[in-house]
């Protein structure tokens, strides 16, 4: 079922066993070891997240990524986009959960792609321990040709004949105006209009910046955006309780939320992100951000915003960061604490909006 609202979730694919994990972290590594892990750090932290319908799922068992996709599709989702590892010279990481669900026909939830193309840190020791390389001409066609299979299946998210692919790092590409007129060629050439590139940024001072670049729109990922508007005190107090008491950076959900969208988020080629929480002390520690006290009442007023930003657009699409983001505190998937609570804030506000 489409909605006149298209709510787009990315999708973390990090569920199941890789051989790079198993190498570098050690043998079962997967995005649930941190968040299994995780404990409350402060007074009222709300740590570990427990899954609760789907459990600790391993995304190499089909009937899990159905069920997640028919989750999906019973709350308003439009689709999932899962974040995808093209590591440059042919090399591709953690592809399998994507392409088994292109491959398996009963999946009906339409889906798309987002270019992770950013460098893995150890958050720990801050050394890289995966990069990103950008190979020129031949690696931009070769990544294109591995997607085609993707592009022309009839899931997959389009507009105006377009598949939609978003990028997380669109500055870190060198040649970006080379890769975007590649790709668009290609892409003609195979009987598309081209491909509807996304660049994601954090700022709004970014947005031009990237549309020169040739992208079709910008995806406004304002996370932080708060930290740039506190008083100068405030950040003092937070650095004193961080050094002494070794307490993680700690922010109102309600308060940060505010800055998540902008009157930017009201032109036709912006598309805003509902942030589904955040909590990153399962991989961070104390070094992480919290936003603190995130309730289905909070996350309420903030997709109601979202909606109101793009309802009068021709393409009405917001993001959601993210369906599954568990180790980073940023999931819609129900947890023990509140169920299906912010699923259902979705739908209730898909239904409010008239859809």
């Amino acid at each position: 079922m489409k909605h006149n609202i298209e709510l787009i979730a990315y999708y973390l694919p990090q569920y199941h066993r890789i051989k790079f994990n198993d190498d570098y972290w050690g043998k079962g590594f997967t995005e649930w070891t941190n968040t299994a892990k995780a404990k409350p750090l402060f007074k009222g932290h709300y740590q570990p997240h427990i899954p609760a319908d789907l459990g600790f799922y391993d995304l190499s068992v089909p009937s899990i990524r159905r069920e997640q996709a028919q989750l999906a599709i019973e709350y308003g989702i439009s689709a999932f986009c899962y974040w995808h590892y093209w590591l440059g010279k042919n090399q591709e990481i953690m592809d399998m959960p994507f392409k088994e669900v292109l491959k398996d026909k009963e999946i009906t939830l339409p889906f798309c792609l987002a270019w992770a193309n950013h460098d893995w840190h150890n958050v720990k020791t801050r050394e890289i321990i995966v990069k990103q390389d950008y190979g020129g001409i031949d690696d931009y066609q070769t990544h294109y040709k591995s997607l085609y299979p993707a592009f022309k299946d009839d899931r997959y998210y389009k507009i105006d004949n377009k598949p939609l692919f978003a990028i997380f790092s669109p500055f870190e590409i060198p040649d970006a105006h080379e890769f975007i007129s590649c790709w668009n060629k290609l892409a003609k050439d195979d009987g598309f209009n081209g491909i509807y590139f996304i660049a994601i940024v954090k700022r709004d001072n970014e947005i031009d910046k990237a549309l020169k670049l040739g992208f079709d729109a910008i995806n406004t990922m304002r996370l932080q955006e708060f930290e740039f508007h506190r008083k100068k005190i405030n950040i003092f107090i937070d650095y004193i309780k961080h050094i002494f008491l070794k307490r993680p950076y700690v922010y109102s959900y309600a308060k940060a939320m505010k800055y998540f969208l902008s009157n930017y988020d009201k032109k036709e080629n912006i598309i805003p992100t509902i942030i589904s929480g955040w909590d990153h002390t399962p991989r961070s520690g104390n070094r992480a951000l919290v936003l603190n006290n995130y309730t289905p009442k909070t996350f309420s007023k903030h997709v109601d915003d979202a909606i109101r930003h793009v309802e009068n657009k021709r393409n009405k699409i917001v993001f959601i960061r993210a369906w599954n983001e568990w180790a980073e505190g940023n999931h819609l998937e129900p947890d023990l604490r509140f169920g299906l609570k912010f699923l259902q804030v979705l739908k209730d506000k898909l239904y409010a909006h008239g859809n």
